[in-house]
């Protein structure tokens, strides 16, 4: 079985005291013993979290682990964007632009994983705040030439969504044969922390993968640590027949 964690540590600032501190999104995260870690909102060299390069400190505090990370927003100083880290080699890493207009500067990563049950693909990704936005966004993706050229490995898709009204599911998702592992909605409120009312963060996955549970993090740590709870998933990468 294999344990994948998706989560917005929201730059490392507290979901209620908004105090930087980025030794609590680790403490959170070493507890939960991942073989994937898909993070959203990872900042680097920015004034408000110490001018941190946070992609190389989690690389560095999970090593082993193999690690590639996606700048989207670029500020004048520093910028934010996600990071994979992997027990196992990436055979392939892709970072996808899915920039819609003039709107804020979004990505998908998009991973090819070497396991020990065979190849996997992760995506990893943070959609935009309006819904036309998020939905130019999944199209975009699932169009994409590199997401065609790896369509044969079974498939993991998880990250923030932005989707409060959940509809990239049946719309867009469910027709292209992938499964919603974080349903129904309602058990999984994930943001804000600490009095969590929308299912932001999501997982949804295709054929030959078997989801074995599935939750959010709910400790006292987890609700400091960011404004969005931790998503869990274990799973199993099903043999060819």
């Amino acid at each position: 079985m294999m344990r994948l964690v998706s989560y917005n540590i929201h730059k490392g600032i507290g979901g209620t005291d908004r105090r930087y501190d980025l030794d609590r999104i680790v403490d959170v995260l070493v507890a939960l013993e991942a073989d994937f870690l898909c993070l959203q909102e990872v900042t680097i060299d920015l004034p408000r979290t110490s001018r941190h390069d946070q992609a190389d400190i989690l690389a560095a505090r999970f090593q082993p682990m193999f690690a590639t990370f996606q700048q989207n927003v670029h500020w004048k100083v520093g910028g934010y964007g996600n990071l994979v880290l992997s027990r196992w080699p990436l055979l392939e890493h892709h970072r996808i632009s899915l920039q819609f207009g003039q709107k804020k500067p979004r990505g998908a990563q998009l991973v090819v994983v070497e396991t020990p049950s065979g190849l996997l693909r992760v995506t990893n990704w943070h959609l935009g705040l309006s819904e036309g936005e998020r939905h130019w966004q999944t199209h975009r993706l699932l169009s994409h030439p590199v997401f065609h050229s790896t369509a044969e490995h079974p498939t993991l898709m998880c990250g923030d969504f932005n989707d409060w009204r959940n509809t990239l599911g049946h719309t867009l998702l469910l027709p292209k044969g992938f499964t919603q592992a974080t349903a129904p909605a309602g058990k999984f409120r994930s943001f804000p922390a600490v009095m969590p009312v929308m299912s932001l963060d999501k997982v949804f996955h295709c054929e030959g993968i078997t989801i074995e549970s599935a939750h959010l993090v709910k400790t006292r740590e987890a609700r400091r640590a960011s404004d969005h709870l931790p998503l869990v998933v274990d799973f199993r990468r099903r043999a060819k027949r």
